[in-house]
């Protein structure tokens, strides 16, 4: 029996050939492709500035730093993500106060963000969690009037759309991954988008260690410039083989969202007379990218999640739990609000992501569906 995946990302010979032109070239670390994929990004996402990092981690950790965030503010962050948007509230310095989400998105919202807000708060940090789109405007309305700002962490958002634009598009600034495990890849790296060039820039200097002069600028010279280092930077590049393969990754993007929507209109109908799978759906504000197809198994399931998955497994079918809980590991336990974070805790203890790749065949998505059907 053939195993069926949970997630496979979609690569071919374009993204060998892409990258073998750049190792032919002669320059592989950040250089001119990086620059072409950021162009190509800003276009695709409706941004007025990209920056390129090594992963979205680091454009996290960048976004903050350039809004100002700093040693003694609170960040107000769901605990329902990868727990990156936590730590990279710690990296400035700050606090992470966790807020709770909505039980159908899985998002954050105007009301949570508002009930964990603090006298400290300097900013919010919104997930468009499993590529569900966030309702950013009420957040910014919130936020914006206090002085407070809102980065979205838009890691699994490429191709999901608010209001009709791409999410991220009406953020302050938004931090994107190319991990294997979104929607488009680069093996490791992500990105930083924003309208304000003044954060642009200074992200761009702060990835390459806060020098003055770029590196790529320093080696296309015969007589390089003398650079300066106005603060403490980091090494946060990404390389032009990462740019290569991320400028043919973004030319896919279009068909994966819509075969990955087409797959996942068939999970719902497939799923939709099975009583206590309840599957993630696109809210009124947008369409999502199901970069993960979860399902919350509620109690008229006859299985628990844990024996769901245990059920999925026997037949070779690999799906993973739902989206971890940040404030129940070890270095967050101690930030766990007093009046607790319901909604999280059951998403977390309840949900499953579904196998849903561009390749899956139909057959295999029938064994997921007639496995899911089994215990009924």
């Amino acid at each position: 029996m053939t195993r069926v995946n949970v997630m496979r990302p979609w690569l071919g010979d374009e993204e060998v050939t892409a990258v073998a032109e750049a190792i032919r070239s002669g320059w592989v670390a950040q250089g001119p492709r990086v620059a072409a994929f950021e162009r190509a990004f800003e276009a695709a996402m409706q941004a007025p500035y990209a920056v390129a990092t090594s992963s979205c981690t680091t454009a996290l950790h960048l976004a903050l730093a350039v809004g100002g965030v700093g040693a003694g503010d609170d960040v107000v962050v769901p605990s329902f993500s990868f727990i990156a948007t936590a730590n990279a509230a710690v990296y400035v310095g700050a606090r992470p106060v966790f807020a709770d989400v909505d039980p159908a998105t899985g998002n954050v919202t105007r009301d949570t963000v508002e009930a964990a807000l603090t006298p400290s708060t300097r900013a919010v940090v919104v997930v468009d969690q499993g590529g569900v789109p966030v309702d950013l405007d009420p957040i910014r309305e919130l936020c914006d009037a206090k002085g407070i700002v809102v980065v979205e962490d838009a890691a699994c958002g490429a191709g999901s759309t608010y209001k009709g634009r791409p999410v991220g598009a009406t953020a302050p600034i938004s931090a994107w991954s190319f991990h294997p495990r979104k929607i488009i890849t680069t093996g490791e790296g992500g990105m930083i988008t924003t309208g304000r060039e003044e954060w642009a820039t200074r992200a761009r200097r702060l990835r390459e260690h806060a020098m003055s002069v770029s590196a790529a600028d320093r080696h296309a010279s015969v007589l390089a410039p003398a650079e300066e280092y106005g603060e403490v930077g980091f090494n946060y590049r990404m390389t032009d083989l990462q740019g290569a393969m991320g400028l043919v990754q973004l030319g896919r993007l279009p068909e994966i969202v819509a075969r990955r929507r087409a797959l996942a209109d068939v999970y719902a109908k497939q799923l939709a007379d099975i009583p206590g799978l309840r599957p993630v759906t696109d809210p009124a504000w947008g369409t999502g990218n199901f970069q993960s197809y979860w399902v919350e198994v509620e109690p008229e399931y006859p299985l628990s999640r844990e024996a769901l998955l245990a059920h999925l497994a026997d037949a070779g079918i690999s799906a993973r739990r739902g989206i971890m809980a940040a404030h129940r590991q070890a270095p967050y336990q101690e930030l766990t609000p007093t009046s607790g974070l319901p909604i999280t805790d059951r998403l977390t203890d309840h949900t499953l992501i579904l196998p849903l790749f561009h390749e899956l065949t139909e057959s295999d998505q029938e064994r997921v569906i007639a496995a899911l059907r089994g215990p009924v």
